[in-house]
């Protein structure tokens, strides 16, 4: 295990360099430039133009730039925005608010999708199969803004259940845009569940485990569940960084201030060391949810084992 798990820490490496560079060149490759954009309409002397271009190295080759951007990253600096506020005070007053979001998300997406797959596995072709098969359907085939807006008018407007928009001094404001952006998970961790159970009790292991006399609980439970979760996991791993990422219309709509925001917002006024020092952070919550579920592969499926 410790072996394994030093060389897929190896492995990060290349991958780390290539995710970063590949947006890095993008986020910079932007037309325009965000430099006489700070001043708007108002005329600038090229001295000034020109001392603040090298200020942020903007004349440098592309990958000259990313190389003095990566070793202030491993030294701990992710740069400053054009109105020089370090992008580290930016990401630590963001981070904990969509990290608020993502567990809540989190939480009803993976237990909800879970028991729901379960529950259409188990009774194939029955009611709650249907049931399933149907909402999930409905779900995955609204746009995200639609849904958002029309759960902010029919629970937050009508019904009162929940708050409409963000109030930093009240948690319970986070369940709506929580709902809303695990929603789509959700409904692919059911379908995706459901799938997985299906075909594992049809496998051999598990008729041969109810003809020694199992009970159907301890059937399903401990050999038919594990094994059918491999899928599910992978898929949630994945999943965590596409919440801390992804919620930018989520965000937008319950006014959200958190990463998602602060992304869009930084794109439009082309804050690339903004946007790079976000995806950096997003890059390494990846690689470390994905490192993390290669472990838990062998707790679920005892025929995996890392030499």
């Amino acid at each position: 295990m410790g072996r394994y798990a030093l060389r897929r820490l190896f492995h990060f490496i290349p991958v780390f360099f290539f995710a970063t560079f590949l947006v890095y060149a993008l986020v910079f490759a932007m037309p325009g430039d965000p430099i006489r954009a700070l001043a708007g309409e108002k005329p600038v002397n090229a001295a000034t133009l020109e001392a603040m271009r090298e200020r942020f190295n903007l004349n440098d080759p592309l990958l000259i730039q990313y190389v003095k951007y990566i070793k202030g990253v491993f030294t701990g600096d992710l740069g400053t925005n054009f109105a020089q506020r370090p992008v580290w005070d930016i990401l630590s007053q963001r981070i904990p608010t969509t990290v608020r979001l993502a567990i809540v998300a989190f939480s009803y997406e993976a237990i909800l999708g879970v028991l729901a797959g379960v529950l259409a596995g188990l009774k194939r072709k029955g009611f709650m199969d249907m049931l399933v098969a149907v909402s999930t359907v409905s779900i995955i085939s609204i746009p995200i803004f639609v849904l958002a807006y029309l759960a902010q008018y029919a629970l937050g407007v009508q019904l009162g259940w929940f708050a409409v928009s963000y109030n930093a001094n009240e948690w319970t404001s986070l369940i709506l845009p929580a709902l809303v952006l695990g929603s789509t998970s959700l409904a692919y961790i059911a379908r995706l569940t459901r799938t997985s159970l299906a075909e594992t009790l049809r496998a051999d292991y598990v008729r041969t485990a109810t003809a020694k006399g199992l009970s159907r609980r301890r059937v399903v439970g401990i050999h038919a569940l594990r094994n059918s979760m491999i899928p599910v996991v992978t898929f949630l791993a994945v999943d965590i960084g596409s919440l801390m990422g992804g919620a930018i219309i989520t965000e937008g709509v319950f006014n959200v201030p958190g990463i998602g925001r602060e992304v869009f917002a930084a794109i439009k006024s082309q804050e690339g060391t903004v946007v790079v020092g976000i995806v950096v952070f997003l890059v390494v919550i990846f690689m470390v949810s994905n490192l993390i579920v290669d472990f838990l592969y062998a707790a679920l499926d005892p025929r995996i084992r890392y030499e």
